[in-house]
């Protein structure tokens, strides 16, 4: 395909307009700082669901999935899977104590475990992943398949115009803007996945046993050997629950959704619904680039496969889709991040020096360090065109920074004899022995796959923090109201969640088998 049609550019338009129509009815609402950040904690089961799906599923999903996929096969579709694993876990286990605290962000509960330390610690790192990760990784992403379809353009100016188009709306309607611009994204960004997956399929006559015989085994299989440079099967085992665990729970990103849910029952609901959905990119994503790899041989990186198949396989009119289906998908990570962002530091940081700001004065304040943060993310996102991939920039730097956080998060959540200031030079302990890592990982020094490198974190923390502890001589029983059994949250959840519960793990099992 040469160019776009006039259809592709009407088919952006149109979905432009729809989403700019939506945004503007909710920003009417003039928010306060609870709408601006929770949305009033009244959103339903579908908004909490389908946000969380297209948070998760941004544009460096749809580039980095499929460039992964065609350049080491499907076993990347094991974050996938693993994330509804935790959505379970999470949503019987994390959330009704995050909900009966009515906290507003993830670090004021650990607050009342830990002290006002491990608050502002695990606030300051939430912040600076999300900019420098989520917003900037999408704003890259995003860029780098527009430049494609728009030669003259260049990626810093893109970067900045889509930068500016997002913090905009988002500083204006606040997470209800974020979550109900969310829904109506899910729905474009499946419906041209889908259609493209349906193309590429149809390169190989719609044959499972062509696209078998186009392929070697091990680029079909999701479970790989202990020495496999993409995913080890120890990886998949013990790192990835970890960084699970960090972006469905601990990552205000992600969790605000949940935060924002009208009660527990609801947000059980909406975890089980996102946690179904998290299952399709396996599907629409990882193997559309899979089958590309016998598709395209010669190009220069794996974060081009997705445009490259919008290029060559979307007909008139369903490449504007898909391409409204990106821009979806970069609104939708973008706003998210900026919005929990500004949720972190407002709350967390700005809030307990202003005491006697009212919640329109947070409110303001909220807007202008959302756009603060978009500004810092656009400077930095080009600086990813440095990095050899995608995909991999964004996963170890979760790795080696969120397997501290969760180690001690785990540690507060479930035990009583772990003290504040233990905790807290644990987690401090933890990530200055990531970063030697992470350093030696660099120079060569190591070849321990990251995310095995990332259970290893988590077993250090911890030890760290029984270590620590022992130091100290006394038991940490500070902020045991938040160690209430998890009894009270079980029983408020509805028996339709422990059936979807049930029915997500028996499906997964079965997919890793089919594909082992």
């Amino acid at each position: 395909m040469d160019g776009l049609h006039w259809l592709d550019y009407a088919v952006l338009a149109g979905y432009l307009v729809v989403l700019l129509a939506v945004c503007v009815r909710v920003a009417r609402r003039s928010p306060d700082a609870d709408e601006l950040f929770l949305a009033g904690r009244s959103l339903g089961v579908g908004v909490v669901g389908l946000s969380l799906f297209a948070s998760n599923i941004s544009s460096t999903t749809l580039i980095g999935l499929p460039g992964a996929a065609w350049e080491s096969g499907i076993a990347v579709a094991n974050y996938e899977w693993m994330a509804a694993l935790v959505l379970v876990f999470s949503a019987f286990f994390i959330v009704p104590r995050l909900l009966r605290a009515r906290v507003t962000t993830v670090p004021q509960w650990l607050e009342a475990r830990f002290g006002v330390g491990m608050r502002r610690y695990l606030s300051a790192v939430t912040v600076f992943l999300s900019i420098v990760l989520d917003t900037a990784g999408s704003l890259y992403a995003g860029a780098l398949v527009l430049l494609m379809f728009f030669p003259a353009l260049s990626l810093t100016p893109t970067i900045v115009v889509i930068a500016v188009a997002a913090g905009l709306y988002t500083a204006a309607g606040g997470l209800r803007a974020v979550a109900y611009t969310d829904v109506l994204q899910t729905v474009v960004l499946l419906a041209g996945s889908v259609l493209l997956t349906v193309m590429v399929f149809g390169e190989f006559d719609y044959s499972w046993s062509a696209v078998k015989a186009a392929l070697p085994p091990e680029q079909l299989s999701l479970i790989r050997p202990l020495d496999d440079p993409a995913l080890p099967w120890l990886g998949t085992l013990i790192g990835l629950p970890v960084l699970g665990f960090y972006y469905w729970t601990m990552n205000q990103y992600v969790s605000q959704r949940l935060l924002g849910a009208r009660d527990e029952a609801t947000a059980g609901r909406g975890a089980m619904l996102a946690a179904g959905l998290k299952l399709l990119p396996l599907f629409i994503m990882v193997l559309p680039g899979a089958m590309a790899a016998a598709l395209f041989t010669d190009l220069d990186r794996a974060d081009m496969v997705f445009p490259t198949l919008i290029a060559e396989y979307a007909p008139v009119g369903v490449a504007g889709l898909i391409l409204a289906g990106l821009l979806a998908a970069i609104m939708s990570s973008v706003d998210s991040a900026l919005n929990s962002s500004s949720t972190l530091i407002s709350v967390d940081f700005l809030q307990p020096r202003r005491p006697d700001w009212d919640a329109r004065q947070m409110a303001r304040t909220g807007r202008v360090v959302t756009l603060s943060l978009m500004a810092v993310a656009a400077l930095w996102a080009p600086m990813i065109d440095r990095f050899p991939g995608l995909f991999h920039y964004l996963q170890q730097g979760f790795a080696y920074v969120a397997s501290p956080l969760v180690a001690v998060f785990l540690l507060g959540s479930f035990s009583r004899w772990l003290g504040a200031r233990a905790a807290l030079r644990a987690t401090v302990t933890g990530h200055l022995v990531s970063a030697v890592w992470f350093a030696a990982a660099q120079l060569g020094w190591t070849g321990i796959h990251f995310t095995i490198v990332a259970g290893i974190l988590v077993a250090i923390t911890a030890l760290a923090a029984a270590a620590w502890q022992w130091i100290e001589g006394r038991a940490g029983a500070q902020g045991a109201d938040t160690l209430a059994p998890v009894g009270p949250g079980l029983r408020a959840l509805p028996r339709d969640v422990y059936a979807a519960a049930g029915a997500l793990v028996l499906i997964t099992a079965l997919l890793v088998l089919l594909f082992r």
